[in-house]
Parts: C-alpha cells; structure tokens; sequence
C-alpha cells in the first residue's frame, strides 16, 4: 500500500490532538489507512494507475478525521496528490508556493454562485497535453464549512474557477448533505478528470469511490450483510485491465 499525504495528514492531526474525535460510528473498529471497518479494509486494493493532473485537497478542521470523507479516494488515485489542512490567517507556505508555482496552472473546483465568481470561471478546461499541468484543487469538507473556507481564503480570490453542475443526484449515501445536489469529494473528483481528458483516472476513482461506499456502509448497517461485496468485485476486476 502507498503511504500518501492525506494519511500524514492524519497521523500528524492525531499525533497533535489532545482529545479524541468521536464522529458517528467512532466505536467501529477501523483501518486507520482506508478507515472502513477493520474486516472490510480496502488497503489491498489500493489503486496503481498514473495520471498526468496534479491534485490539492484543502481540507477542514475535523474532516481528516472523518470514516465518510472521500477526499483521500482522490489521494489513492492521484499519485501527485498534495494534501493541507485549511488555515485562514497563517496559510502553509509549501501550498502558497505550489499554487505560484509556474510549472501548474491552478483550478479551484467550487460552484459558481454569484456574478463575481461567474466572471472567474474558465472558459475551456487545461488539457493534459498544455504546457502546464493542471493543478486541481478541491475544499475537502461539508458544504458549510467549504463555503467559509471559500470566501475567506484571499489566496484562493484569483485563481480561475471550474464550477461542476450535475446532472444526477449524489450517489453519497454516508453522509447527509443539505442540498441532494451537492456531491461528494470523490464525485466531483471524478467528473472534472474527465473533463480534463484524464478519462482512465476519471473511471478508476468513481470505481473505487463505489467500492469505498459499499465497504463502509457494511459496517453501518443494522441488516444483515451482503458479503458477496459486488462492487468491490468490479473495482478488482478493474484492476485486471489496468
């Protein structure tokens, strides 16, 4: 298994905490690496695909520490994958470097909702054969936390914006959104690489964001469970063309 950013992330917030985080589901024995439950851990079947993007998550305060996030499905797929934990005054130097970096050409993937983020949004969307490679970042956290880390980061102001409007309702069943609409980091992930010409990413990680869901969900579960795991089948039957 590849050891990535977002686990750092994690192993360094839970080396810092001085209480534990006791999400839903915290009395679940999980993986601390893929974070389903313990008898279902995906680590194994970790992907091992290249893709030609780079990647940042922003995440929230508490969101690393969530069995639901999917923003480290993205960090799984994408190898050159960049993970920083959101400040609002004291921004990490490494990540302000990286988006000034003149090798990457940065997106900031959020929904457009008023006329000022209209007018940033990109017009045609950076292939992968462009001079620079496409930097895509993504706020990792619940919808009211994304917001506020949108609007108040001014590092974030400048940069161009690539706003996704579904055409289907979420298929993120572990955590309750306020509006349907709005999808799960691995969702959104996945529609942009496909935008971006990143098709093989693109169908690996909504593969592997099926499987994550039906493996956390079954140690959600008050039924009795499907241990056939038919998603997980696919994504290992995935893998043998790859």
């Amino acid at each position: 298994m590849r050891i990535h950013a977002f686990h750092r992330l994690y192993q360094d917030r839970l080396q810092r905490s001085t209480k534990p985080f006791l999400a839903r589901g915290s009395k679940i024995a999980r993986c601390s690496f893929c974070h389903v439950p313990c008898e279902h851990c995906l680590c194994e079947y970790q992907p091992d695909i290249e893709t030609a993007v780079a990647v940042m998550l922003l995440v929230s305060e508490n969101e690393v520490f969530k069995p639901s996030n999917t923003g480290r499905l993205i960090a799984d797929t994408v190898k050159e994958t960049y993970v920083y934990q959101w400040h609002r005054t004291e921004p990490d130097p490494q990540m302000l470097a990286l988006i000034s970096d003149p090798a990457f050409f940065p997106v900031l993937v959020f929904p457009a909702q008023t006329e000022q983020d209209r007018a940033r949004q990109l017009l045609s969307i950076p292939k992968l054969n462009d001079a620079k490679k496409p930097l895509l970042i993504f706020i990792d956290g619940s919808w009211r936390e994304a917001k506020r880390i949108f609007r108040r980061s001014a590092y974030l102001a400048s940069l161009p914006i690539l706003s996704i409007e579904p055409e289907h309702l979420s298929n993120y069943l572990m955590r309750k959104a306020s509006n349907e609409q709005y999808l799960a980091t691995a969702e959104v992930a996945s529609l942009v690489l496909s935008l971006c010409g990143e098709e093989k990413g693109a169908e690996a990680l909504h593969i592997w964001f099926e499987a994550f869901k039906e493996s956390y969900l079954l140690g959600k579960s008050r039924l009795k469970p499907v241990r056939d795991k038919p998603a997980l089948k696919r994504w290992q039957a995935y893998q043998q063309t790859v």
